[in-house]
């Protein structure tokens, strides 16, 4: 199989080839051509004047064709011409030779020509037949060399061609080869490759795709394995205390108290919570999350998140208020699911919204959709966490107790149903000025 240096050598070398010999081939045609044209003008005269000495020397144009015939003769003049006596009859037909029967075996129109005088008369006429030359003649010094000239800077560009066509491949499949050669080490499982972008056009854009694929694949790699370690920590929790207290009510060490199962059922729901946090995750993720869609009003949902609540707000006295713009059009949503992720989401501020704060779900119109927002006034987001909000197992407080901070998966479960119904959500905080959590939700078409 050939490389694509070799092909795109042979490509360089053939049309620089063919482009080469078209352009040797005119110039040679048109060279000769003009060559010739210069050549006759220049011995037109001279041949005038060696035939009229001739005219001269016999009184008549008999026995001229022994003249033509002289190999000096045709050496001298390699055209074809035509001389014509005074009565408008041939003389003189050159050349004569066998080969040129067909060019030449016709009579010659009498019209504009050069005159041929002798002592004041006119003896006859010259008139030039077309600058043909008898290929079995030696062509003139002058034309030979001109020829071969065309003939050697020909083959020098050809090899010029050749030579930058190699440099011109190299330097094209050089990113390819760097590409492919990192390609085969992220086949080994070796995902941490970059390759040197060396140009801003296809292929440095090809480079820097690769770059970012690189990245990401590392990135997913890692983003893996932490979740997978914080899946097993996050059921190892409740598993250690379900299995600590079912060993100790059956070794007799612990009694059956109502307190005992209380706290066997409270851990037994919270690993339920993480399975079908991460099977809702999974199912997202695999597209097949069924979603119930249908016309909801804006009102109407946050209504129902408050609702589910507002007696916790109450008791950590927090104000829960919800603000509407007038003439809200309806959305297209799924309104359990859609309610889920509100109340995941005021979860969140009244974990962090101190007692006598506020928290505020409002709702208003936008160019293509609603603007669903959750405003709280506790102590902020760090900067360096907003990017990271939404990513599963994430979680900014590292020093917080996992009861408080949750399992990590609430916002990962929101960004993923609200995108599933082709909406957007986002966070915006100041340290200090609380957080705002956006969602966009389609508008509701009839």
């Amino acid at each position: 199989m050939r490389s694509l240096t070799f092909k795109l050598v042979l490509a360089f070398t053939l049309v620089s080839l063919v482009g080469i010999l078209l352009v040797a081939a005119m110039a040679a045609q048109f060279s000769g051509d003009q060559f010739r044209e210069v050549f006759e003008g220049q011995n037109r005269q001279e041949l005038i004047t060696d035939l009229g000495n001739y005219f001269r020397q016999n009184g008549t144009w008999q026995g001229i064709d022994r003249l033509a015939n002289n190999p000096r003769f045709v050496q001298k003049y390699p055209w074809g011409f035509v001389i014509l006596d005074a009565q408008g009859n041939v003389a003189l037909r050159h050349p004569s030779g066998p080969q040129f029967s067909r060019l030449f075996n016709r009579d010659v129109e009498v019209g504009e020509g050069v005159p041929i005088n002798v002592d004041g008369n006119q003896v006859g006429t010259y008139h030039n037949l077309g600058l043909r030359f008898d290929p079995r003649l030696p062509l003139s010094a002058q034309l030979t060399r001109l020829y071969r000239s065309l003939i050697l800077a020909s083959v020098g560009a050809v090899v010029a061609s050749i030579i930058l066509g190699v440099l011109l491949a190299r330097t094209l499949t050089r990113p390819i080869r760097e590409i492919t050669s990192a390609t085969k080490k992220i086949a080994r499982g070796d995902l941490e490759q970059q390759v040197p972008i060396r140009s801003k056009d296809e292929l440095g854009e090809l480079a820097a795709s690769f770059n970012q694929m690189s990245a990401d694949l590392t990135q997913s790699r890692d983003l893996r394995r932490q979740m997978t370690a914080d899946i097993a920590h996050e059921l190892r929790t409740p598993l250690t205390v379900i299995l600590g207290h079912t060993e100790a009510l059956s070794d007799g060490e612990l009694p059956p108290a109502p307190e005992t199962f209380e706290i066997l059922y409270d851990e037994t729901k919270r690993l339920n919570r993480l399975v079908e946090d991460l099977r809702t995750l999974s199912l997202s993720d695999a597209g097949e999350l069924q979603l119930n869609r249908s016309k909801v009003q804006p009102g109407d949902l946050l209504e129902r998140a408050a609702a589910a609540r507002r007696p916790e707000a109450k008791s950590k006295e927090i104000d829960l208020l919800i603000e509407l713009e007038d003439g809200l059009p309806a959305v297209d949503i799924d309104a359990d699911r859609m309610t889920q992720v509100l109340v995941n989401l005021l979860d969140n501020a009244l974990r962090y919204t101190p007692a006598g704060g506020r928290i505020n779900l409002s709702a208003k119109r936008e160019q293509e959709g609603v603007e669903i927002s959750v405003i709280d006034s506790g102590a902020g987001i760090p900067a360096q966490d907003l990017d990271h909000l939404f990513e599963r197992f994430y979680r900014g407080d590292k020093s917080r107790q996992r009861e408080e901070g949750g399992s990590g998966l609430g916002l990962a479960i929101a960004r993923s149903l609200v995108e599933s119904q082709g909406g957007d959500i986002k966070a915006e905080s100041q340290p200090g000025e609380g957080a705002r959590f956006i969602i966009e939700l389609p508008i509701y078409a009839e």
